[in-house]
């Protein structure tokens, strides 16, 4: 746990931060927040270690854009207030994948590991007969959808890439049966989609690496962790973003466990991946 002080003084030097980018002066800067001049004064001279009320700090935070972790001094990342109001709208967006904020914390995160759980089939594994099955299925178009594959696809291809995702074992034995909401998808399509998803973990190992866990004895969320800046939990069309760093930390652990059950290795799942194609008939 931080001291007291300790919040105090990293609070004080980011509210001196926040003025002087503001370029107002301290009486502009006061009214702009709802406190007096003479409150923000006493705040800025050290004379107390006493924080706002809750309401001032909120108030803050959302005047100038920050998150409220890293005003009081408990983060590093001081975007989270505006990414939280734009990741609700994240689906949402009329330009390309590479124009969302998911893009942007790709790119932030270059050369850091990236981890990820994802929602199904993982996006950058999806031939384009998937991605079509999809969109008819959901809110998305078939062209957002190609786009998003491509966009990660290039990413992977990154000389300074390092991910690793990790799944439930019978999201792939349930997709090669053509169960739930696979049942639709022919079984020349299953094949493709298996075969199409062990040539791109061949070409893209080792920075790209897919282990398989038992679902039946480990339960996890959709989520994405961009190195030791942010997570995103995947809740449906929208993003939960964390940027604090004792949750990161914990979903980093968490994930870290996964890798440690998983059945099957990432210098395994090609061959996996091709073993349940080839277990599949010639007709539906």
């Amino acid at each position: 746990m931080m001291d007291k002080r300790d919040i105090s003084a990293l609070f004080r030097e980011r509210l001196k931060t926040l003025l002087e980018r503001s370029g107002a002066n301290q009486s502009a800067f006061a009214a702009s927040v709802g406190i007096d001049r003479s409150a923000l004064s006493q705040l800025l001279s050290g004379a107390t270690t006493r924080l706002p009320r809750a309401e001032t700090l909120l108030t803050i935070a959302a005047e100038h854009k920050v998150s409220l972790d890293w005003l009081m001094g408990l983060s590093q990342d001081e975007g989270l207030t505006a990414e939280i109001r734009a990741s609700l709208e994240i689906e949402e967006g009329f330009g390309g994948f590479d124009d969302t904020l998911l893009a942007k914390w790709h790119a932030e995160a270059a050369g850091a590991k990236i981890r990820y759980v994802p929602a199904g089939i993982p996006d950058l594994l999806r031939c384009d007969a998937l991605n079509q099955y999809e969109a008819e299925i959901s809110n998305r178009s078939r062209e957002a959808r190609i786009d998003e594959t491509q966009y990660r696809v290039d990413y992977n291809r990154r000389p300074d890439t390092d991910m690793e995702v990790c799944m439930p074992r019978h999201t792939l034995e349930i997709f090669a049966a053509g169960s739930g909401i696979w049942s639709g998808l022919s079984a020349a399509v299953r094949r493709e989609q298996l075969a199409h998803m062990a040539r791109l973990i061949d070409e893209l190992y080792p920075a790209f690496r897919l282990y398989l866990y038992d679902g039946r004895v480990r339960y996890s969320i959709p989520y994405t962790i961009f190195g030791p800046y942010r997570a995103a939990i995947y809740v449906g069309d929208m993003y939960l973003v964390l940027n604090a760093i004792a949750p990161i930390r914990t979903l980093t652990r968490h994930f870290d466990n996964l890798i440690r059950a998983a059945e099957i290795h990432a210098h395994e799942t090609a061959a996996f991946a091709r073993s349940l194609a080839a277990g599949i008939g010639q007709t539906d």
